[in-house]
């Protein structure tokens, strides 16, 4: 059995310092509350602060919205609903998930702005010049919201959907023998089952939200994203962007405390244990086809028609742009993420089981604090990360100098290691949740068999945890992969000097106006982000499987 003195065991005390270190970009960017920031801050806060709240919540309004019609609606009727399509839009509604926002947001500005293909065909048709017609601008703060919406929906929708697969099939048997119709059920029964996984499922969508940069760059919305990217390099004021993403932290920390509170109340759920094939009800005539067509429009809106948009740019560019550049690209890209992606799930499995093994209250403090990165926006962690790599490799380069008149220039700053100590920062919650979830399925007599045979900890995480936890494993080392890949402002700031992957490509060219030639280097983050997709959407189904 392990020591019951947990906090000064050596694999306790490791666990704390390697989760501390992790949690270090959060504590600073916390900790220049209390720097002066002197007349920067007073110019922001004079000028364009309110502005960044504003926008900010309304924003974080838009997609709330959106996101719980669409998201729960879908939910409903691909899980407790028969309509022609319904097997496969189960699994096709997650696919907007692999598309990052700001890719849909370039891909759409294409198709719609003045000189796209939609308006270009309706000058044509109708014979009108500039100025005769109407038509709604993509690059406003609605247009933000409706792009955020499309690819954030499936949070909503993946939550939402595993709640009511996990539900007793008797409870809503009681709402039929009432007579109570499919909408009906939904309401009074399924929907206050289900309100904290729709709760988590709309953390997780803002919190998205709140770290998007490229949407809102790209289409000229004033957020703190935005804020703390021009504070830190047109103002050079690393104070002023820290107490900007320090504010910013409070929205962040309102969502936490939202989606914990939800986790509380998941415990009031039914008290029925039995569990059935799902009877779902038959959707006929213009009832079946309406649900038809309201999946089919968000799965075209949210991935079909960007996916072709882009294909059809790539295939319009490919020899021009995929050359021996891009293929360096694809290879930063790809080396990142497998680098970033390894270590997370190297550092989840030493928390994980260190936690499981010694889980005192520091030991699952420190943990909890380390998971915390992924609420946390990439240009917040990216200030977190550069404030104390800067100020070590400064220290390190004056005693150099003054010791052995050699300069050591930037040893931590300004190269890959800050680079990927940003995205395990970020993305270490993400693996660290599904190993946790992982040895939660592995009993402790398991444990005990091992030590009767005497094995020590070690010799039992490589024997029996990690061959059963393979699948878990698997899946940390996807999703952490596809969010390296899709990150952006993280990657703008702390990436090495004319070294770029193919989300920064993306952004640049589209910045440009250049969208036809950020095509390839799309596409290829969408085609990467599928796997981890069908992967979710195949746990989420087998889980009823199980469950039955």
């Amino acid at each position: 059995m392990p020591s019951k003195n947990y906090r000064f065991h050596p694999l306790g005390l490791g666990v704390i310092a390697v989760a501390l270190i992790l949690s270090l970009p959060v504590l600073v960017v916390l900790g220049y509350v209390f720097v002066p920031a002197g007349e920067v801050w007073q110019h922001l806060a004079a000028t364009v602060l309110s502005d960044y709240i504003g926008n900010t919540l309304l924003l974080m309004l838009g997609v709330a919205i959106g996101t719980l019609l669409i998201g729960v609606s879908a939910a409903w009727l691909t899980t407790m609903c028969q309509f022609p399509g319904r097997s496969i839009f189960e699994w096709a509604l997650l696919l907007p998930m692999a598309i990052p926002a700001y890719i849909i947001a370039y891909t759409y500005t294409g198709m719609l702005d003045f000189a796209g293909p939609v308006q270009s065909t309706l000058r044509e048709w109708f014979d009108w010049g500039f100025g005769d017609y109407w038509f709604p601008q993509i690059r406003s703060l609605e247009g933000a919201a409706i792009m955020l919406t499309l690819v954030l929906y499936p949070y909503v929708y993946l939550l939402t959907r595993a709640a009511f697969l996990s539900q007793s099939i008797c409870v809503l048997d009681v709402s039929r023998s009432l007579g109570n119709g499919p909408w009906r059920t939904f309401g009074l029964v399924a929907l206050p089952l289900a309100r904290p996984a729709i709760i988590a499922g709309l953390s997780l969508a803002l919190m998205e939200t709140l770290a998007d940069f490229g949407t809102v760059q790209y289409f000229g919305v004033s957020t703190f994203t935005t804020g703390i990217f021009r504070t830190w390099f047109g103002m050079d004021s690393a104070a002023a962007a820290a107490q900007l993403a320090a504010l910013m932290m409070v929205f962040v920390f309102v969502l936490i405390v939202l989606e914990r509170y939800s986790r509380r109340r998941a415990r009031y759920h039914h008290t029925s244990r039995r569990h059935q094939d799902i009877r779902r009800f038959q959707l006929r005539g213009w009832k079946g086809l309406l649900a038809l067509a309201f999946c089919f429009g968000v799965l075209l809106l949210g991935f079909l028609l960007p996916a072709a948009q882009l294909l059809s740019w790539t295939m319009g560019v490919a020899e021009e742009v995929i050359d021996a550049r891009f293929m360096t690209m694809v290879w930063n890209s790809l080396k990142l993420a497998g680098i970033a992606s390894l270590l997370a799930l190297m550092l989840a499995v030493l928390l994980g089981y260190g936690q499981r093994l010694y889980p005192s209250g520091p030991v699952r403090f420190a943990v909890r604090l380390a998971g915390m990165g992924y609420a946390v926006p990439g240009a917040v962690i990216a200030v977190g990360v550069i404030i104390p790599f800067a100020w070590l490799d400064n220290t390190v380069d004056s005693w150099a100098r003054e010791t052995f008149d050699y300069s050591t220039g930037l040893l931590l700053s300004g190269t890959l290691v800050a680079l990927v100590f940003a995205y395990l920062t970020r993305f270490l919650a993400v693996s660290l949740q599904t190993v946790e979830a992982g040895l939660g399925k592995v009993t402790g007599s398991m444990d005990e068999a091992g030590r009767s045979f005497g094995f020590g900890p070690l010799t039992i995480l490589r024997r029996i945890h990690i061959p059963m936890l393979k699948g878990s494993l698997l899946t940390a080392l996807l999703l952490v992969f596809v969010d390296v890949l899709k990150e952006l402002p993280a990657t703008l700031i702390l990436r090495p000097f004319n070294y770029n992957t193919l989300a920064v490509r993306a952004y640049e060219l589209a910045s440009d106006e250049r969208l036809a030639e950020a095509a390839p280097a799309a596409l290829a983050i969408v085609v990467a982000g599928i796997i981890p997709v069908i992967l979710l959407s195949w746990t989420i189904t087998r889980s009823r499987k199980v469950a039955e």
